[in-house]
C-alpha cells in the first residue's frame, strides 16, 4: 500500500504537535483524557483539504479510493493501558461510507479489524472499546451516526500492538470527503455525543423519507400517500398467483407423493424439491420481512427528524423502546403513513389486506422469515417461523456459542422447542428456521479456540479434555503432537496464552465439529419432539459455511444459507448436499441501488432500479435451475430507513419504500420469473440470463 509522509507544516497545522503519539495534558473540550494519536503517513491517494470543518479541531479529508487512510506508528504496549479509542467525526456528500480501524502486531503480524460506517451530514462520535481485541465480541452497538460497529480479523495482543490503520473500507463510486479529530487512547469510557451536529438540517421528511435526495418516484404530499393506498386496498383482493399455482403455491404439473398435510422434501431422480401439503412440486420464492418495518433508530438523533409526533397521540404506535442487545428508541413511518390514511384503528390489518394482495400479485408464494406470520397463518399463505436461542441455564463460552456438554443445556434446549407448540398442525407452515447468522460464524476463531482463550472453566472445556485424552496416552504425547507444552488440565480448565499450532488446530477443528453437531443435534431433537409435523430449515448461515461446520449440520432437513452473490454458487450446493444428502434453501439475497433516496445499495449494488429487476431475474432463475436448491427468499419487503435501521443499515432493499410505493421494475421482473419459476426448475425453460451490471457493495 502506497504511503506518503505528511510535511511537517500540515501535522503542526492539524495536530499542533509533532510525528507519533502525544500525551494529552489534561482534559480535551469534552473531559477525554489520555494519549493522542497523531498519524504519521498518508495511505494511498488521501488528500487534505482546507476550510473550516463543523467540528471543533477536526480537518477534512478526502479519498479517492477503497484504502486510502492513514497510518499510525507507536511503541509496542503504547494502548496497552487505554480503555477506548475514540474521535468525532462527519461524512459530507450524500452516500455511507463505511472504515476499517486495523490494530496491528508489526507489518506482516496479527491484525485486529474494526469496521463501522458513517452516517453522511451527521457528526458522530467513533468509541472503540479496546477489549474487543479478545475477538469474544463480534460487535458493538450503533449509536447515532456511528452504524454497525463490527469486529474481524484476528485477536490482538495490545502489549504488541505497534502500529493502527484507518483507511476507507467501502464507498459509493463518488470520492468520500469527510472530516475528523485526532484519535485519543482514552484512560476511561468517553462520554456518548451528546447532540449531532447536522450541516443540512433534519435528515427525513415527514413521510420518512430522505431531505438530502431527490428521485423521480420521491413521493411528494400526505394526499399523494393517502391515493396510493387506499387505491391499494380497493385492488388488494383483485390480485391473484399464476395459473400453475396449486394453492398452496406449488405445481399443479407436477404431483409427485400423495401429500402429508404438511410440507415435505423430495428427491425426483434428478433433483431436490419441496412438496406441498397436497403432495404437488413446491419450489419456495419468498420475502422476508412482510411486516409493518421501516423502524428508524433515533436514539441521540431527535434532531435529524423533521416530524416526531406527541407519543400521546393517535401515532403513539409507532414509537418502541427496545431493551437488550437492540437498545435504542425507535420511530416507524411506514406504520405512521397507514395510521394518516386509515386512522389509528384497524389500520393494520388494512395492511395486511394490501401486503397480500402485494405477494399474489408478485406471484411470491412463501412469507418469508421475520414476518408477520401469524397473518400468513390466518391467510393459510405459506410462510416460515424464526426461532431464537437464548439459554436461561448455561452460558456462553465464545461470542454466542452455548456451553453445549452443560448438563442443563438439553433443559434450555426443551424450552426453546416449545416455541412451536402453537404452530404444531399448520399446514400453511413450512418450517422453521433455527437460528440467523451466529456470531460465531462470523469469527476468524474456530469455537473451540474462542473458547480456549476466552472461557478459563466450562463443561465444554472439560469434555475437550475428556476427549483429547482418548486421543493421546498422556500429556507428553499430546504436547509432542501439538509441537506446545501443555498438559490436560491445561486444557480443561484455566486461561489460555498458548499460541496454536497447526497440528493443534486440526485437532480443534474436529472438536470444533463435534460441538456443532452436539449444539444443532440436540436443538433439533428438542423440536421435533414438539413438532414432528414441520421442516426444520438450518440455521441460516451467513455465505458459505467451511465443511467442518457442515458435517456438525447433520440433523438439519433442509441446509439455509444467506447468500449475497450474484448467483448462488452451485459447486457450494453440490458440497453440501454431497456431505448431508439434503437440499439447499436461500434464506436472504438482495440487490439495491442509490438511485431511490437511500444512503447505501446493500450488500448487493447494481446502478439502478431496472438493473435490480435484471438481477432479481439471474439470481431467481439460476437458483431454481440448480438441482440441489428449493427456494430463495428476498431480505426484504420494505426499504430500511434512511436514518438505519437498528443497527443502522439503512439499504435500498425493498420491493416497496416507506410510502408504500412499489418499485415497479423490480416488481415487473419478479412477476415474469415466477410465472415461470417451475418450467426452470423443471430444466424445461433455460433461466434469464441477462445480466446487469455488479458494482462493488456498499453495506
Amino acid at each position: 500500500m502506497e504511503q506518503r509522509r505528511f510535511s511537517r507544516r500540515k501535522l503542526f497545522s492539524w495536530a499542533g504537535g509533532s510525528l507519533g503519539v502525544l500525551l494529552v495534558e489534561g482534559c480535551n473540550r469534552e473531559g477525554i483524557r489520555g494519549l493522542r494519536l497523531v498519524p504519521q503517513s498518508l495511505l494511498g491517494n488521501l488528500r487534505r483539504e482546507e476550510g473550516q470543518a463543523p467540528i471543533p479541531g477536526a480537518v477534512w479529508l478526502v479519498a479517492e479510493d477503497v484504502g486510502d487512510g492513514l497510518e499510525y506508528r507507536f511503541p509496542p504496549g503504547t494502548l496497552a493501558k487505554a480503555s477506548y479509542l475514540t474521535c468525532d467525526m462527519l461524512v459530507d456528500g450524500l452516500y455511507l461510507a463505511v472504515f476499517d480501524l486495523a490494530l496491528m502486531e508489526g507489518e506482516e503480524g496479527k491484525a485486529f479489524h474494526f469496521r463501522f460506517g458513517a452516517l453522511h451530514q451527521c457528526s458522530l462520535r467513533v468509541r472503540m472499546p479496546l477489549n474487543l481485541v479478545d475477538q469474544n465480541r463480534w460487535g458493538i452497538d450503533r449509536e447515532g451516526a456511528f452504524l454497525k460497529p463490527r469486529c474481524s480479523g484476528d485477536r490482538v495482543d495490545l502489549a504488541k500492538v505497534d502500529r493502527m490503520r484507518f483507511t476507507l473500507l467501502r464507498k459509493s463510486p463518488q470520492p468520500v470527503r469527510w472530516c475528523m479529530t485526532n484519535f485519543i487512547a482514552a484512560e476511561t469510557e468517553p462520554p456518548r455525543l451528546a447532540r449531532p451536529v447536522l450541516p443540512k438540517g433534519p435528515l427525513l421528511d415527514e413521510l420518512g423519507q430522505s431531505r438530502l435526495h431527490e428521485w423521480t418516484t420521491k413521493t411528494r404530499s400526505v394526499e399523494e400517500l393517502k391515493q396510493r393506498l387506499q387505491q391499494q386496498l380497493l385492488t388488494a383482493q383483485t390480485h391473484t398467483w399464476p395459473e400453475s399455482f396449486t394453492r398452496w403455491g406449488g405445481w399443479k404439473v407436477r404431483r409427485l407423493t400423495r401429500g402429508t398435510g404438511f410440507f415435505s422434501t423430495h428427491h425426483d431422480g434428478r433433483r431436490w424439491w419441496l412438496v406441498d401439503p397436497d403432495g404437488y412440486a413446491f419450489w419456495s420464492v419468498g420475502l422476508d420481512c412482510v411486516r409493518v418495518d421501516t423502524t428508524a433508530n433515533y436514539e441521540g438523533l431527535e434532531d435529524a427528524l423533521s416530524w416526531l409526533p406527541d407519543p400521546t397521540s393517535e401515532f403513539g404506535e409507532i414509537y418502541q423502546t427496545r431493551p437488550g442487545p437492540t437498545t435504542g428508541r425507535f420511530i416507524n413511518y411506514l406504520a405512521a403513513n397507514f395510521i394518516r390514511t386509515f386512522g389509528p384503528q384497524g389500520w393494520r390489518d388494512k395492511w395486511a389486506q394490501i401486503a397480500f394482495g402485494e405477494l399474489r400479485r408478485l406471484g411470491f408464494n412463501t412469507v418469508g422469515n421475520w414476518s408477520e406470520w401469524e397473518y400468513a397463518r390466518q391467510a393459510r399463505f405459506p410462510y416460515v417461523r424464526p426461532l431464537s436461542f437464548q439459554p436461561s441455564r448455561v452460558r456462553y463460552i465464545f461470542r454466542d456459542f452455548p456451553d453445549v456438554f452443560h448438563r442443563d443445556f438439553a433443559l434450555d434446549a426443551a424450552d426453546y422447542a416449545n416455541q412451536l407448540k402453537d404452530t404444531v398442525e399448520d399446514p400453511a407452515l413450512v418450517g422453521y428456521f433455527l437460528m440467523n447468522e451466529p456470531q460465531w460464524g462470523f469469527a476468524r476463531d474456530l469455537p473451540a479456540v474462542g473458547m480456549l482463550f476466552n472461557t478459563p472453566e466450562c463443561a465444554t472445556r472439560q469434555e475437550l479434555a475428556r476427549w483429547l485424552r482418548e486421543r493421546y496416552p498422556d500429556a507428553a504425547a499430546l504436547s509432542r503432537a501439538w509441537g506446545i507444552h501443555v498438559t490436560f488440565e491445561h486444557i480443561a480448565a484455566g486461561p489460555w496464552t498458548h499460541e496454536l499450532t497447526p497440528a493443534a488446530l486440526k485437532d480443534l477443528e474436529v472438536f470444533s465439529a463435534r460441538m456443532v453437531e452436539v449444539y444443532f443435534k440436540t436443538l433439533s431433537e428438542a423440536c421435533r419432539k414438539v413438532d414432528p409435523n414441520h421442516l426444520n430449515l438450518g440455521m441460516r448461515w451467513a455465505g458459505i459455511p467451511p465443511d467442518w461446520a457442515i458435517q456438525g449440520m447433520k440433523t438439519f432437513d433442509v441446509f439455509s444459507i444467506n447468500c449475497y452473490r450474484p448467483r448462488v454458487p452451485r459447486d457450494a450446493t453440490d458440497r453440501i448436499e454431497k456431505l448431508l444428502k439434503m437440499p439447499v434453501l436461500i434464506g436472504e439475497w438482495h440487490f439495491g441501488a442509490l438511485d431511490v433516496g437511500l444512503p447505501a445499495s446493500g450488500i448487493g449494488h447494481v446502478p439502478s432500479q431496472a438493473d435490480r429487476g435484471r438481477a432479481y431475474r439471474v439470481y431467481i432463475e439460476d437458483a431454481a435451475a440448480n438441482r440441489n436448491c428449493v427456494g430463495a427468499h428476498w431480505f426484504t419487503m420494505y426499504d430500511q430507513s434512511a436514518l438505519g435501521r437498528f443497527d443502522g443499515e439503512n439499504y435500498n432493499i425493498g420491493f416497496l419504500d416507506v410510502c408504500n410505493r412499489p418499485y415497479e421494475p423490480l416488481c415487473t421482473a419478479a412477476r415474469a420469473s415466477h410465472e415461470r419459476i417451475y418450467e426452470v426448475a423443471a430444466g424445461r425453460t433455460r433461466p434469464f440470463n441477462d445480466a446487469p451490471p455488479y458494482l462493488p457493495n456498499l453495506y
